[in-house]
């Protein structure tokens, strides 16, 4: 069991270097076998906060709502209790499935547009957050290298040195409208992660996907130190909170133990 476990986060971790949003899909169908994995893959997420309730429902093209004009065959509609630092646990569990299907060929993109049917919002206790289309690609799958990722560069999204292997892989991390809201201070022992604040109105419509995405790179984050042999654990670190800088707010710290 453990080394199947330590496999499938190599698998996971490989697949942030070569993942694409896949936006074109084929509409012909996954086989039983495939989505029963998916599904599997689903039941045994592990959060960062154990104490947020969240359910993720695979469902068909044809339970969302049409907003958009490419219509993925599936989605994954994701579900959580409304609690602090809920977003980004959603966020940190969905990113690992996001490399999960781009690691089985399958095509993957976060869209925060569609929404499902009502039958579907009310079959589920919680709060709706966000689907995760997902099919067979009828585009490219994977990256060539790593020169296609639009990015800022990583001195740009980090004071830290010498810690460029693991700030590497939170660089590469999708978010909406490829915004990158992040920055992370810190050293080899904790690395703190901040969440760029936008003005009033702007916050209003971006917040929410900005937490999302600071889960996104934080899965990005942990993985990477799992790589390199480190154990780590996402905590809230006081003195790193009250040393948020100017335009930032404190999200979380990844505390590292060789």
């Amino acid at each position: 069991m453990v080394i199947k476990e330590i496999k499938m986060k190599e698998i996971l971790y490989d697949a942030i270097f070569k993942r694409r949003s896949i936006r074109n899909y084929n509409s012909s169908a996954l086989d039983k076998e495939t989505i029963k994995s998916v599904s599997n893959f689903l039941e045994n997420l592990n959060p960062i906060y154990e104490d947020i309730k969240t359910e993720f429902k695979i469902i068909s093209g044809d339970d969302v709502n049409k907003r958009i004009m490419r219509q993925a065959p599936y989605y994954i509609a994701a579900f959580s209790e409304n609690k602090e630092g809920y977003l980004i646990n959603l966020g940190f569990m969905l990113q690992k499935v996001d490399l999960y299907l781009s690691a089985n060929g399958i095509g993957c993109c976060w869209q925060g547009i569609p929404k499902p049917k009502g039958d579907i919002l009310k079959g589920s206790k919680l709060e709706y957050v966000i689907v995760l289309a997902f099919g067979k690609p009828n585009e490219p799958l994977y990256r060539e290298n790593i020169s296609e990722f639009k990015r800022k560069d990583i001195h740009k999204i980090s004071d830290i040195n010498g810690l460029e292997e693991l700030l590497e892989p939170a660089r590469l991390a999708p978010s909406a409208t490829n915004s990158q809201p992040w920055f992370f201070k810190g050293d080899e022992n904790s690395i703190h992660a901040y969440c760029i604040k936008s003005n009033f109105l702007k916050a209003l419509i971006v917040k929410k996907w900005n937490h999302i995405d600071m889960g996104i790179a934080l899965c990005h984050l942990k993985l990477a130190a799992e790589h390199f042999g480190l154990n780590s654990e996402i905590i809230k670190n006081k003195q790193a909170e009250e040393n948020t800088p100017d335009g930032y707010e404190y999200i979380a710290t990844l505390n590292i133990n060789s």
